[in-house]
This record gives C-alpha cells, structure tokens and sequence, in this order.
C-alpha cells in the first residue's frame, strides 16, 4: 500500500507543472473532506491573494503530505472529475495524452490565449455557454460560475470566464468548441479562429465538416512579439495592476495596453537633473547614475534602456539587455511597476530570480527576450557554464546594475565586472593585432551612494570611489548638485538615560554566570554587548571543532541570553522573555523523536540548561509584567511616535531596528497600544526573506503586501530591518525613525532618503553612553567626505580621470589572476570527495562520507546513499509550509542521536532527496577539521552532478518489488 502511494505521489510531482494551469482550486476544493476548514481557508486566501496556480501548489502540496489516510488518492481524482477538471485527473491518473496530441493541444490553448483580445466583445457568452454543456467541454459547476460572472459582471468578463474553462479540458474541445461556435451563428468569431471570411466561410462549407485542432491554431506560429505572450495579462484595476491568471491560461479584455498596465512611449518624461544624469549613457557611454533615494535612479535606467533598444533597433541590430538586482524582491518590483509598464508595448520582458522555477531555462529566457531582470547570482552561474546552455557577455548589449557600491571585491557583481575587465583589455591588444574583437556590453551602475569604505582621510575616500568607478568602467559618475529637488530632513537625537534598575535583566545575568561556571567559562567583556557575542562565537567554533559538547551548547544558551538581554534593551521585556521561552520550547522539540523512533539522548549539561530555565522562568515572568522596569527607549520612542501623529495632518513613517524580532514586537507593541489607535497609528512590519535567522523570513509576496498597504493608506507605520534602507520601492514618508541603529554612511545616507517628503524630520534613538550617536556623528563625517570626494573625482580633467582608472582596472586583473593562481593551487591539493568527511555538529557521530554525496542544478548537495535515511529522523518545517518552491517540502532533517538539524527534504522530478545545510556539521579533510564552514561553496570540492536516472529506475524498481 505504502509502495503504491509513494508512486502515485512520484507521478503527482511529475505533472505538477501541468496541474497548476489544469486546477481550479474553487471548483475542487470543497470536494476533497479530508482537508480541514482551517487549511482550505489557507488555499483559498492563497488563490484570492496570490494566484489560482499558487494554490494550486499549497493544494497538491497538503494532498500529497504523508501520512496518508486510506483513499485519499481517489478522493483527489473523484474531486477533480467531479470539480470539471478531468483533464487533470486524466495526468493523476497517469492517463497520459500521446506526445503530438498533446503538442497540438498546447498549440491550440495558446493560439486562444493570443487570440483573446478580440474574441472576448464579439462571443455570444450566454449561448455559447449553454452549448458548451450540451457537448461536454464544461462541466455543470462551470457552466453556473461562468452565467453567475456574465450576470455579475457583463458579457465581457462572462467571455473571460467560459475561454479560462474550456481550455483546461480535454485534448479535442477545440473543434467541438469550433462546432459549438457554428452551430450558435457566433460567425465573427469562428471566423477569427479559422482565419476564414464571411465569403468562403459559411456558404462553401461542407455540411458536416470539423475543423481539426492541427489547423484550427496554425496562426499561433506566427507572431513572436505579440505582448499575449508576457509571463502574466494584467487587467486595471485602480491605481495598481492585478494578475489575473498564468499563461498557458491567460486572458485579457483588449483594453487599451497603457490603460492595462503601463505608459506610453511619451509617457518617460525625465526631469532635466535627471535627463543631464542620462546623457552620456544616451550616447553609449558607460556611467554610473549616483542620485539621492527617491529621485528616480530607476526611471532613468528604463529610458536608458529603451533607448538603448530603440536606436539599435533603428540601426537593424538586435538589443539585449540584462538588468542586475541584489535582492530577491527588487526582481518583482523592477519587473512590475517599472520596466515592463513602460517597456512592454514594444518589447519582451521576463524577470528570473532564485525563487522562480525559470532559472533552470535561464539561457532560453535570455534568447527569448530582450530585456531580462534577474538577480546577479543567476546571470553569474550562467557565465560561469562552458556548454551551450550558458549565457555569454557578447550576448549582452547593456547591463543595468542596481545598488552598484557593492561592485567590489568578494561581491558577486565584482565578478561579472571582472569578466567584462579582461575582455575589454584583450579587445585593446586584439584591435592592435588587427583581429576581430569581440562585443561587450554597455555598463549603467545605480546607486544613491557610492560610499567611502570606512575611509577616515579624504584621498582614501576618493581611492575608494574611483575603485567602484573602475570596476564599472565608468567613463563618469553623474550627480545632481547639492540640494537641488531635495530638501534634507530636519535631523535630531533623542538621548534617554540607562535603566536604574533592571531585574529582568539581572535574572538573565544570573542565568548566564551560571552556564559560566558549568562551563568553566570566563568571559572578558560585558554581557549584553556585542563583544560578548563574538567571544560567545568564538567559544562555540572552537568547541565544534576540540568536540566539546558540553561548552558547545552551553554557548548556543549562552548567545540567546545575550540576544535576550539586548531585546529587552529594545522592546517589552515581556517579548524579550517570550523570545527566550520560545527558544527554549524549540530546543526542548529537538529531544522529542517520532513515536516510531528511539528517544532522542539528552546529556547532563542539556539538562542542567533546561533546568535552569525552568527554575527561573517564573520569575522572569513576573518581572516581565512589572511597567515600571521597563527600559527609557521604549518610552521615548512612544512620545516620538505620538509626537509625529498628532503634530502632522497626514503622518507617514519608518521605524529602522536591528533584529526581526524587535520589528514583530514593536509592530505588535503598537497594534495592542489603544493611545497609538487613538491618533490613527496603523502599523506592520516589513524584515528580510533569507534563511540566516532562526525567526521566520518574510516571502517576497509578504514583503509585497505590506509595502502595497503602505502605499495606500492601509498601514501609514512600518517597521523595519535594514531590508528597507536599500532598494525596496517605498512611497515618500515624512518621518523616519533608527531606533538604537547605527550602521554605516551607505545605509544612514539611504534611510534619510526615505524621508523625502516636505518637512520630514529623521530622529535616532540613543541610550546614553551606548556611544550609538557617535557613531552617526563619524558617519555623518564619511556622507560630507563622499559628497567631496565626488566633486574632487569629478573635477579631474578625463585625461587624468581615465588614467587613475585605467591603473586601477589593471591592478585588480593582476590580483584576479593571483587570487585564481592560488585557487588553482589549492585546488589541485583539495581532497576528492572520498576523503572528506561529515560528522554532526550536535554530538560529533560520523554522519557520511563525501562519497555520498551528489550535487543537483550546482546547488543543492543531497545524500543518495540508501542507508543515510536510518540516521535521520523527519520533523516538519512550520517556516516552510507557505513559501514552498518547486524542489521544498516542508519537512526538515534531524540526527537521530541528538536532533541537530542537518538539512531538509527536497523533490526533484518527483523524486525525494535529504539536502544538507553544510553548517550543521564538521568538516574533516584528512582528519583536519574545519569548525566554521558555513557554504558549500567554502570546500574546494568537486562533487559528482545527481545520476538522477539511475535513482527513478531504482524507486521504479522498488515500487514494482513491492
């Protein structure tokens, strides 16, 4: 029985992709009694939200979530048949079409997806509709939802509704839907389809006849650069365009394109300081755009692109243009409210990050498209491949990249920069030879601020920007003068003196000299500061590697109390302690082993840790209630808030903190405060989307609704990590709050320009001597430094500006070239992987071997041999339930011995891998051990690619033994 579910779910997973154009979730779900309200609700607001395919997704993904109740197979295939989705139950049912008919079918729904526009005024909805249901290509429960939407809505969207329908059905409704059109004299329409006209239509027609599906969407050959074929169809709706649904299944209403979803070409109107930024990059040149946040750096790029576009098309040349993103969430942004609003008319547009299955055809999107926005880490991965299928710079014929200060050294934008470095300087020695030279693109940096790289004197400060300048090979670096179009915020400090007493906090601190003396540890700084957070590192790395279990967790105990500390440093001590519980509650789930498993061990010192908690949790508790102890910041931060709220007719503000836990709780704070509600305080909080802290990430979809309530009023507070200081499209605020966070010049320089509307005010939060307004102070310092360095750079004649640059270009390949020297040679000492080993870094139990491990897409390291599952135990990942991507599940991998996470379960092609978090273990080359590698990318070993056909055949063979 087990064997049979486990194929049933390998053929889900093999036709996911079809599922989700062939499903539709409202149609399905109530039909399927086994998933609770409680979820169904989840899939539903997924639908209403997001899309109908990424509930689709969250639908298989809770159908398919073992254990499996008896019948639940059917139960999905009854739903479908029964919800007017036999087509999908035909793929789940492994009733596959043959290849060409399913070929053909493809054709035919995206020859009506093309055709859309103007089929949707000229179809007779309702009886069309009737006929539809006589002849069996929509369902009853169809044939309802399409009358309720014409009745509701009109003809038009009734059109809508009945064309999404029919093409999820069987290969062949497209004659039957031919037929279906003559027999209702729809004649304008069966004509559009059949590319008939009324002269040799109607009347020459043999009684009888059918058009075939082979030549009903012949014309779907035709246009390649129809604007139907973009990655999604908006329809208006207010200020902000809605998707309505994925291609293959998209359809729009023929509004007008600007009205759809984006500008006319006249619609690009620069500013003068913007068009005087633009001029040398409308003239080929390379540059780099360095304009305050908030002063249009990315309009500028979009003109610049088409531009670009427009005079090489002129010219009977191709474009190609890329732009780079350091973020996730900049891809979504830049790709849907700037560049393809105002590019889409004339061209293709498509964006990949590594969030988006279309990474796996990277090199097709870019064949296929002309303007392509993409974070840096996929366009790197792709240069880097030799074969056919990688992408090379000749290919390019401009690169945009965005927040380009970080073209530097390590970073990968300094990467793709360097390649383009050394072709141009080969291209120099080539044009001497008289050789042909080969094509690089045109380079356009952004960036509200270069920076001055901790410089303290002003000629390292210009060094430094000159650096970034060569690296872009930027022929000038284009300002705005000083004050022009933005006036500053009016800035000031809000000092509050040091809690008097702090009980809370002296709990914690007794807690933690305890964990010193268990440990016989003896730090030399104070607790609650960032320094003892690095000695606490320190200890932990080192006792990873000396396997010193006991101080290893008691240093994992000890930074979470140091976290604590700082938290109630910040927010409420009541978060601070609902913060340590929680840790303690999760570490207390990692010894609790599935019924069917032995018991996870737990050692003297794991239990003297929670003990100790336990022992001094209700005190903690108590003391977390008392108001009075709270710390001066929180109440200083109050007055501000409220200060700003009823001293400003429409107050809109940010609030910039350290932690993702303190943004949740002061979010939380503020929502449950009635005296915030009472002047109109509406707030949520915005944090980052990567894996690297142990509180939940925030999805690119999340991020998404906040910012959009942000702008339209439904929130008017955020409060954020430094994930808004850069990038993320924010509407103008008129106050921005750092609240106990100072960074560097680039992120002050970054969160004063949020503060851009008229007199905005920007306030930093200090306790007294926590030497937090000094360091503003240097940074302050650093922003005037950058702000001369610029003017210095640029008042340099171009003889000496080129160069200073040219030197520069040069010494970076020469140290390139000694970097990839010594790489080399390490490399060729590196171990294979037979020699390398992996042990747990919870209890130091040998785990595997390098051998067993292959490598899919160069990027995720799976464990393929068949005894490594009798070393792990599986626990469900709350984290990843609704944010699964193609290859996630939301099940995470745990020692068996000790439960130290190691990785988590991943779906390849329908088949399930264990992938393994390289942090989680110590590494051994030869017996020499590595505590502190924490990327895959750090060990210079070459593991085998995933022999991924030899592990279907055995899981086939496994199932058919069974």
């Amino acid at each position: 029985m087990a064997s049979d579910d486990t194929e049933r779910v390998i053929v889900i997973e093999s036709v996911r992709q079809r599922l989700r154009h062939l499903i539709l979730v409202d149609q399905v779900l109530d039909l399927i009694h086994s998933i609770g309200n409680d979820q169904k609700e989840l899939i539903r607001n997924k639908a209403r939200n997001e899309s109908n395919t990424a509930a689709v997704d969250l639908l298989i993904n809770t159908v398919i979530k073992t254990p499996h109740h008896d019948g639940w197979f059917m139960e999905f295939v009854d739903a479908l048949k029964n919800g007017g989705c036999q087509h999908a139950a035909d793929y789940v049912e492994a009733k596959f079409p043959d290849p060409t008919e399913e070929a053909d079918n493809d054709a035919c729904v995206l020859f009506i997806q093309l055709m859309s526009p103007s089929l949707l005024d000229r179809l007779k909805t309702s009886d069309v509709c009737a006929h539809c249901f006589s002849e069996g290509i929509i369902s009853k429960e169809d044939k309802e939802n399409i009358e309720a939407e014409e009745k509701n809505s009109g003809n038009r969207k009734g059109a809508r509704a009945l064309l999404t329908r029919i093409v999820r059905g069987r290969p062949g409704w497209f004659s039957t839907f031919l037929k279906v059109l003559r027999d209702t004299e729809c004649w304008p329409v069966y004509y559009e389809l059949t590319g008939e006209t009324q002269d040799n239509g109607k009347e020459d027609e043999p009684a009888g006849s059918d058009v075939t599906a082979e030549e009903g969407p012949a014309g779907a050959q035709a246009p390649d650069n129809l604007e139907c074929l973009d990655s999604s169809v908006t329809e208006e709706t207010g200020d902000e365009a809605t998707v309505l649904c994925e291609p293959l299944l998209c359809f729009t209403d023929g509004t007008d394109m600007a009205a759809a979803g984006g500008p006319k070409r006249a619609d690009i109107v620069l500013r003068d300081y913007q068009m005087d930024a633009a001029r040398p990059a409308l003239e080929g040149k390379n540059i780099i755009v360095c304009l305050p946040t908030g002063s249009g750096k990315t309009r500028v790029a979009v003109y610049i692109t088409r531009e670009h576009l427009d005079s090489r098309r002129r010219e009977g040349r191709s474009g190609k243009v890329v732009v780079l993103v350091n973020k996730v969430p900049l891809v979504e942004q830049h790709f849907s409210t700037e560049f393809r609003p105002f590019l889409k008319h004339a061209y293709k547009v498509e964006r990949v990050s590594g969030d988006s299955p279309l990474k796996i055809s990277f090199t097709e999107i870019v064949k296929k498209n002309d303007v392509i926005i993409c974070t840096a880490q996929i366009l790197e991965n792709f240069l880097d491949n030799k074969d056919d299928e990688g992408v090379q710079l000749s290919d390019l014929t401009l690169i945009v990249i965005d927040e380009c200060h970080h073209t530097k050294k390590g970073e990968v934008y300094n990467h793709i920069m360097m390649r383009y470095l050394k072709q141009k300087h080969k291209n120099v020695q080539l044009k001497k030879e008289q050789k042909k030279t080969v094509p690089i693109p045109q380079i356009l940096g952004l960036t509200a601020s270069p920076g001055v790289g901790g410089a303290t004197k002003m000629d390292k400060a210009e060094e430094h920007i000159l650096q970034i300048c060569a690296n872009l090979d930027a022929y000038k670096i284009m300002t705005k003068d000083n004050g022009q179009h933005k006036k500053d915020p009016y800035k000031q400090i809000a000092s509050v003196e040091a809690r008097q007493e702090d009980p809370f906090g002296d709990v914690i601190k007794k807690i933690m000299n305890a964990i010193h003396i268990h440990a016989s540890l003896s730090p030399t700084c104070d607790l609650g500061s960032q320094n003892y957070e690095q000695w606490v590192v320190q200890k932990e790395r080192k006792a990873v590697k000396d396997e010193d279990h006991k101080v290893r967790v008691c240093v994992e105990h000890l930074r979470k109390y140091n976290e604590g500390l700082q938290l109630s440093n910040t927010i409420r001590m009541w978060d601070a302690f609902g913060f340590l519980n929680k840790y303690q509650e999760e570490e207390m789930k990692k010894k609790v082993a599935p019924e069917e498993d032995e018991p996870i061990q737990i050692t003297d010192t794991e239990r003297f840790l929670f003990n100790l908690f336990k022992e001094n949790k209700k005190e903690l508790q108590t003391l977390a209630g008392q108001p009075q102890f709270e710390n001066k910041s929180l109440s200083e931060l109050r007055r501000i808030i409220l200060h700003e709220f009823t001293s400003r007719d429409s107050a809109r503000g940010i609030i910039f903190t350290r932690t993702r836990c303190s943004a949740m709780a002061l979010s939380q704070w503020i929502q449950e405060n009635s005296k915030f509600s009472d002047v109109g305080v509406k707030a949520s909080y915005v944090i980052g989307g990567g894996d690297q802290s142990n509180v939940k990430p925030m999805t690119a979809a999340e991020q998404k609704d906040v910012l959009n309530k942000f702008r339209n009023g439904e929130v008017n507070l955020l409060i954020a990590t430094t994930v808004a200081e850069e990038g993320l499209d924010i509407p103008q605020c008129n106050f921005v709050i750092r609240y106990g966070l100072v960074t560097n010049e680039i992120a002050m320089i970054q969160a004063e320009g949020r503060a851009r509307a008229e007199d905005s005010s920007y306030t930093l939060v200090e306790v007294k001597g926590s030497a937090v307004a000094e360091k503003e102070s240097i940074n302050e310092y650093r922003k005037d430094m950058m702000s001369k360095a610029i003017a210095k750079i640029k008042s340099l004649s171009q003889d000496d500006y080129d160069k200073r640059i040219m030197t520069l270009q040069f010494q970076a390949i020469m140290e390139e070239r000694v970097r990839k020297t010594k790489k080399k040679q390490k490399d060729r000492k590196s171990s294979s992987p037979s020699e390398v080993k992996f042990t747990c870094r919870g209890c130091s139990s040998h785990v595997c071997n390098g051998d067993d491990i292959q490598i899919i897409e160069n990027m995720h390291r799976v464990n393929v041999s068949p005894h490594f599952g009798k070393l792990f135990i599986r626990k469900e990942n709350t984290s990843l339930q609704e944010r699964l991507l193609d290859y996630e599940t939301n099940v995470f991998i745990a020692c068996k011995i000790c439960g130290q996470r190691w990785g988590s379960m991943m779906l390849f092609h329908g088949l399930e891998f264990p992938c393994l978090h390289v942090k989680n273990f110590v590494v051994a080359y030869n017996g020499k051990k590595i505590s502190n590698c924490t990327r895959w990318n750090e060990l210079a070993i070459q593991f085998p690619a995933l022999d991924y056909v030899h592990h279907a055949s055995q899981v086939v063979t496994r199932v058919e033994g069974g």
